[in-house]
């Protein structure tokens, strides 16, 4: 009869040979996975190696090319844009742009009258109804009925009075009068001026950055557009900015048939590339009176404007 004791046993020894023979199949084969995993392992490392090595060359190449650009900008860049007056209108998300771009134009010999930087409370749909008042109260005698659209939309009224107050006209707006409409805006934080606005100038820089995300992001994003089509009613204009979202200005106006023959784009402002590319479509368009598309989005023309022989 077979009792509990040979059970006991007989299920011990079938547990001890399992044992036996996890030992001796792990030993066997301990050899050759361990071998392989470890080869496994090294391999990754030294892919992994090879492309931090690449990384930092890219890096290094990359900071390379912006310093080749940055000494050679003086020789590409001599007497383009000399004794030229310009205005830098600076959004809210163009702020990281201003000081590379006016740095290269003033290597082009450009001189900036001003910098003037509108708020985010200017292109707040909520505001339209005091915008237009506003307009109303700080139009000054000198500027023509004609040069402000006749409708009920704020941001597109008081765009058009700072236009023709801040860019050249004929007869010219007095200074003081400049002055006083510029002091109304600023007084109830539609705009900031960075230290004085010198005088008129021949033409505005719009520099641009990412567009609006926000619940009302659709509303402003139409209301910057409004105002970069304001400025380029009355005088030169460009928009220096950077690629992507939807909304963005410089790709709005490159998608419009007919501010994309008016108005300038680059795309890549934030670099020291897009900063010279942005001085030499100045150029052109004063030269030539020509609108290009520069930088390195889809629908750009090309890297820099073509030099004419």
């Amino acid at each position: 009869m077979i009792n509990f004791r040979y059970h006991v046993v007989s299920m011990t020894a079938v547990f001890l040979a399992l044992a036996i023979g996890l030992v001796v199949g792990t030993a066997a084969l301990n050899g050759p996975a361990a071998d392989a995993l470890e080869d496994n392992v090294n391999a990754l490392r030294k892919n992994n190696s090879q492309l931090r090595d690449q990384v930092t060359g890219l890096r290094d190449q990359a900071n390379r090319e912006e310093q080749f650009v940055t000494e050679a900008a003086p020789i590409m860049l001599n007497g383009k844009l000399t004794n030229r007056r310009l205005l830098l209108l600076v959004l809210p998300s163009g702020r990281d742009q201003v000081d590379g771009l006016e740095a290269m134009l003033k290597t082009a010999g450009a001189k900036t009258v001003g910098t003037v930087e509108l708020t985010d409370k200017f292109f707040n749909p909520d505001n339209s109804v005091e915008l237009l008042d506003l307009e109303n109260k700080a139009e000054p005698a000198s500027v023509p009925t004609t040069a402000i659209p006749l409708n009920s939309e704020g941001v597109e009224s008081s765009s058009a009075l700072l236009a023709a107050v801040l860019l050249d006209r004929t007869p010219a707006v007095p200074a003081a009068d400049r002055s006083a409409v510029l002091a109304a805006y600023s007084k109830l934080g539609y705009l900031t001026v960075a230290g004085t606005v010198s005088g008129p100038a021949e033409a505005v820089v719009i520099v641009s950055g990412s567009p609006y995300t926000d619940s009302q992001a659709a509303g402003k994003n139409a209301a910057v557009k409004t105002t970069a089509v304001q400025f380029d009613h009355a005088g030169v204009a460009i928009v220096g900015g950077v690629l992507g979202g939807e909304g963005n200005l410089m790709i709005e106006v490159r998608d419009d048939a007919t501010l994309a023959k008016t108005i300038s784009t680059v795309d890549n402002a934030e670099t020291v590339q897009g900063q010279v590319a942005a001085a030499l479509a100045l150029h052109e368009q004063f030269s030539d009176n020509k609108a290009g598309h520069y930088g390195v989005g889809t629908n750009a023309s090309a890297l820099l404007p073509q030099q004419q022989k």
